[in-house]
């Protein structure tokens, strides 16, 4: 619903209805900025140039918008509307500037009323009395206008009325200019967008302005749907600088990334660390996973931790599994091996007990090894001779030489099937192996 306008004087009301700067929001809702500003404005104007001569308004005539002023005020609008009927039904006895009051006064009540349609037709109608209106009022409704058109979806007449409104405003800032852009990228006519919106930024940097957040992040919207990746980084940067916050660092990480910029990327997200703007568990992982990448595997492994500590990265299977691997990778086996127990125990798949049984292996802890691999078997694993290979040799250094001959030839015919022929000619080594070594056993028992 559209903002309704307070309404503070008959002169503010009679000069600058529809005037100012108007900003629009996401409902799409406009904000008037009225009041003595505007008539400052004009004034201002007024004593660099000649004004506009305009018919003067009768005592009969002001009475009668004072007494609709009245009512406004008490938001009568209905009550306030009759009046005006009447007196536009005898605009034979009225001046043009007259009749540009009423109409202005009778924009307003429609406007109170959420009624664009009726607001735009007598916006309309104040333009239609041409130089019997002042400038201030003409130029003010010219700006209104625009930006109902605009609410209204009436993009190419809200464009062309700002044209209009360009060459009567005196010395324009650069919100006209940006919201000439906002109606391009409503029309997505995305190249004079960008134009628009960056002739409103350079204006306003040119005037020592600070430039809004939303005027980036549009421009940054505009290149990114371009593929303008170039442009998109240096909005960016300036945003992370200027507004900082979540979603501009991981925007800025993420297309650093894409772009083949690792460094700029690991260095943007431990920007975002240290300012404290990783706060949701994909932010966490990612920035461990990015660390793991650029070899610094325990550093990752810590605020992996420190995250799951916080309860910010939830203890599932797959964050536990990088957790696990970020600590393997990083050789510290013995916090590697509890976090994979429990990630194996969450799994639906064996992976994670494969991983485990390998890290018993190097520390000579066979039988869990042993246990680990059953399980990760059990539970499925791409390319399960891997495993065998692993639980075998566990067995073999148990003693069990049955259990893992009968493991290794299992692993030999599927690393076979898998056309893998090095690990073939692996357990055929340690088939001929375990045969040996029984045979020497043998002969060993016999001599004594």
């Amino acid at each position: 619903m559209l903002k309704k306008i307070v309404v503070v004087s008959v002169i503010t009301l009679l000069m600058s209805l529809g005037s100012g700067e108007v900003a629009i929001h996401n409902d799409g809702g406009l904000q008037f900025d009225t009041g003595l500003q505007v008539v400052n404005a004009a004034e201002k104007k007024e004593k660099r140039k000649k004004a506009r001569k305009v018919p003067t308004i009768s005592q009969l005539t002001y009475k009668k918008l004072s007494e609709v002023q009245e009512l406004i005020d008490l938001k009568e609008y209905d009550q306030a509307l009759l009046i005006l009927d009447e007196m536009e039904a005898r605009t034979k006895r009225y001046n043009g500037n007259e009749k540009g009051q009423i109409f202005n006064m009778a924009a307003f009540a429609w406007y109170a009323k959420d009624n664009n349609a009726k607001t735009i037709e007598y916006y309309q109608k104040v333009l239609n009395q041409g130089a019997d209106i002042s400038e201030g009022l003409e130029i003010s409704t010219l700006y209104g206008l625009a930006q109902l058109l605009f609410v209204e979806e009436r993009y190419q007449e809200s464009l062309d009325t700002m044209e209009i409104w360009l060459t009567k405003a005196d010395n324009p800032g650069p919100n006209p200019h940006y919201f000439m852009g906002q109606v391009y990228y409503a029309m997505k006519d995305f190249p004079n967008a960008i134009g628009r919106v960056q002739f409103a930024i350079d204006m306003a940097q040119d005037r020592g302005m600070r430039v809004k957040e939303n005027w980036w992040g549009l421009l940054r919207y505009l290149h990114f749907d371009s593929e303008n990746w170039d442009r998109v980084i240096e909005i960016l940067e300036i945003l992370v600088r200027e507004y900082p916050k979540r979603d501009y660092w991981i925007q800025l990480s993420g297309i650093y990334g894409q772009e083949g910029f690792d460094k700029k990327q690991v260095y943007a997200m431990e920007a975002a660390h240290v300012g404290g703007f990783l706060e949701r568990e994909q932010d966490v992982v990612n920035y461990a996973m990015l660390l793991m990448q650029e070899e610094v595997p325990y550093r990752g492994a810590k605020w992996l931790q420190q995250g799951v500590d916080d309860e910010v990265v939830e203890p599932s299977a797959k964050n536990l599994n990088t957790l696990g691997q970020a600590y393997q990778i990083a050789q510290e086996v013995d916090k590697a091996i509890p976090v994979l127990e429990e990630a194996g125990e969450l799994s639906d798949d064996g992976e994670t007990y494969g991983r485990l049984a390998q890290l018993y292996l190097e520390k000579d802890q066979f039988e869990k090894c042993s246990t680990a691999a059953e399980n990760a078997l059990e539970k499925g694993i791409k390319r399960a001779y891997n495993t065998e290979i692993i639980l075998g040799m566990c067995l073999f250094n148990r003693d069990r030489l049955t259990a893992a001959r009968k493991t290794f030839v299992e692993a030999r015919k599927n690393a076979r099937s898998d056309k893998n022929r090095s690990m073939e000619r692996m357990c055929g080594q340690w088939i001929t192996y375990i045969d040996r070594e029984r045979k020497r056993r043998e002969e060993l028992a016999k001599s004594i």
